[in-house]
């Protein structure tokens, strides 16, 4: 049985694990993601690993952390929500503390890979994944193959403009795909649906603390599940928007798969049968254009570590 180390890096924590090459997770170790960033995290990473391979024999480390990654998986040349860690060579910093050889990859791209691996996407040589959170990443698998671009920052469809002059985006544009389906946007359609019928929402208010801004996504989440009609209302809503991405995607990528994943998946098919409904709406060439299968990632949040680590070992 061969192992390997994954590391996802997240924005409070970072999770590492052993995992052997069915995809299981044998062995765990976890540290706060330190705020100042830099060489204190990548040394909190290696602290991580070694404390894996002490208890483990492991061949190589993988590091899944956002932001965009060099095309060679060794360099993180943008990190937007760690401090100092733009530009760093994580690759060669860390082989050289641990002594093993260890890749670097984006987030996104490293749990679509653990899904077309190991979860909702074993089998298919075509897929997408779509991760829908606080914004939305993912990433494509061709022919097998994991497709990161020339530059290694393919699959960035959260960004991709879809309302000319819309809602700013954090990147900088205005109009993006992901200020109107991702989690956030969930949160916003949920708002203008109070606003336009604030008597329909005592009960959904009464969910989080009696107002707008306390609601969060899992309040919306369990109210939809109850039936409550604005909760549903914002879930389509955000349906209708991430379908009309996908049939745009399809276009162009046709793939057979398309997995959706992240923290509003939680809502399950309150979010996926519209979703599908809509894609099938907006879809060119409408009853000749094959629609891929859209379903539920399986791996949850611990994709992106175990991808990772199938990838380091490959």
């Amino acid at each position: 049985m061969a192992y390997s180390i994954g590391v996802d890096v997240g924005g409070t924590k970072v999770l590492g694990g052993v995992v052997d090459d069915d995809g299981k997770i044998i062995a765990r170790a976890r540290r706060d993601t330190p705020r100042q960033g830099g060489a204190d995290l990548t040394q909190t990473i290696a602290e991580i690993a070694r404390e894996l391979m002490g208890a483990h024999e492991v061949s190589s480390v993988g590091i899944s952390a956002a932001g965009f990654v060099s095309a060679d998986r060794k360099t993180m040349l943008a990190a937007p929500n760690i401090a100092s860690w733009n530009g760093v060579d994580l690759s060669q910093e860390l082989s050289l503390i641990l002594g093993l050889s260890v890749v670097v990859e984006n987030d996104a791209n490293a749990a679509a890979w653990g899904e077309a691996r190991f979860g909702a996407g074993r089998n298919e040589n075509h897929l997408m994944l779509l991760t829908i959170g606080t914004g939305i990443g993912g990433g494509i698998v061709v022919d097998g193959n994991l497709y990161r671009g020339a530059f290694g920052i393919a699959s960035e469809y959260g960004h991709m403009r879809v309302v000319p002059e819309g809602h700013l985006c954090g990147c900088g544009a205005r109009g993006c795909f992901e200020q109107y389906a991702s989690g956030n946007a969930l949160l916003r359609h949920a708002r203008e649906a109070i606003s336009a019928a604030p008597e329909l929402a005592r009960n959904l208010l009464a969910m989080g603390d009696g107002t707008v801004v306390g609601l969060s996504g899992k309040h919306l989440t369990d109210a939809a599940r109850s039936g409550d009609l604005v909760a549903l209302a914002a879930f389509n809503t955000t349906a209708q928007w991430l379908g009309a991405g996908i049939a745009s995607l399809s276009v162009l990528l046709d793939p057979h798969c398309i997995i959706i994943g992240g923290g509003v998946i939680d809502a399950g098919e309150i979010l996926l049968t519209p979703t599908r409904a809509a894609v099938e709406r907006y879809m060119p060439f409408a009853g000749k254009h094959p629609t891929p299968k859209i379903v539920a990632a399986q791996l949850g949040n611990e994709a992106g570590l175990v991808g990772v680590a199938d990838l380091a070992r490959s």
